[in-house]
Parts: structure tokens; sequence; C-alpha cells
């Protein structure tokens, strides 16, 4: 235990899922700590989210050479878990603005060695926008879908598709959006059956729980 962190290494031998590190509100040198010894070549693969890059950029160029970084997602990893054989995610995002949320589920399946494909853009204010990628997107084994707003891509594309299908709300959207909140409610009262529902701006929660799937 150093600086109060205390690691689950047994995580993955009980639920198939590495442990990663939420780094917002840690102090920096916890964080210099724990990047020095995770990094490229260490043999353990640990995912960091919510590193944000004004927090990144403070931390010793050394260190960071040693990671794969993606500011826009605010993750990073050194070493990623070998590709698994068999099984595709989409994420469906409704807008550009959701990337942030978009690409922490697209970088976490990537880190878990998930096969994916990323569909941005697919709001159903444009409807064709979503009709023309259905094909491809019903060709994968499970579906997260990223919008904020009136969230209603979930629902639409909870009515299109038999796959597995993880909506995450995300803070997205103007005054009565209240931060996700209009967004979350829209999920959870959505009239499309057996849509989940993961957390705002959850991104991270919804690759896994996607990823739950694909290990069976």
């Amino acid at each position: 235990m150093e600086h109060g962190i205390l690691f689950d290494h047994a995580r993955t031998a009980r639920i198939g899922l590495p442990e990663a590190v939420f780094c917002e509100g840690k102090p920096l040198d916890a964080l210099v700590d724990l990047l020095e010894r995770f990094g490229r070549g260490s043999g353990r693969p640990v995912l960091f989210t919510r590193l944000e890059p004004e927090l990144f950029a403070r931390v010793p160029a050394p260190i960071r050479a040693a990671y794969d970084y993606h500011a826009l997602s605010r993750t990073a990893f050194g070493d990623a878990l070998p590709p698994r054989g068999g099984g595709r995610v989409a994420v469906v995002s409704a807008g550009t603005a959701d990337g942030f949320v978009t690409w922490e589920a697209a970088r976490t399946l990537a880190y878990l060695g998930i096969e994916h494909r990323v569909f941005e853009d697919c709001g159903v204010a444009g409807l064709w926008r979503l009709t023309e990628r259905l094909e491809e997107i019903n060709a994968c084994d499970a579906v997260i879908v990223v919008a904020g707003l009136d969230a209603a891509l979930a629902s639409v594309l909870g009515g299109l598709t038999p796959r597995p299908l993880f909506a995450v709300p995300t803070s997205v959207g103007y005054g009565v959006a209240e931060g996700g909140r209009a967004a979350l409610a829209s999920m959870l009262t959505s009239c499309a059956p057996g849509v989940a529902v993961l957390n705002i701006d959850n991104g991270y929660g919804a690759a896994c729980a996607a990823a739950r799937v694909i290990n069976v």
C-alpha cells in the first residue's frame, strides 16, 4: 500500500476484468508513483481513467513516454490485455460532442483486447445517419449507445437491434439537460425493452458491461 492506494490484483481472477485507476481527485505524487510502476513493458496492464491532459503534462517526460495516452478520452495505459478471439462491440454516439465518453468506452475496450467499432454522429435528428449504419452495428455482438440532450438514440436503437445494449447518458446539453440528468431519466424510462443504463458519462463502465457479455 502506497499513498493510501491498495491495488485489487485478484480482480481479474474473480470477475475477468482488471482494476483501473480513477485519477480524478488523486494527488500528483500518488499518480506519478503509479504511472512509474505500470508503464509499457511492466507486464502489468493497468488502465488510467479521468487523467486530465493538464495533469498528465505535469508527469515527468520519461514516464509519459511509457504510455499510450488519449487526451479526448482522458485515458492512458502502458501494456494492454492480449487481443481476445471472438466478439465485437459497436460504440454508437449521438454526436461528436459526446466524444469524451464515446472514446472512453472505445479506449477501455481496446485496453481489454476486445474488437470494437466506433460509429459517431448517429443522432436521431438525422435518422438516416443511424439507419445507413444499422447493418454494420447489428453485425456486432453488443452495443454501447452514448447520448446527451434528450438521449433519444437509446430508445430508437433499442428498437432496432437484437444485441445487448448498454446506454450511457452524457452531461452534454443546455439548461434543463441538468448535466446529463435529463438524458439519464430519458434512458431509464425508455420504452425499448432490455436497455441497460449506466451512470452519467460512464463510458468505462459501459465498456466493462459489454466486456462481461463478450467474455461469456
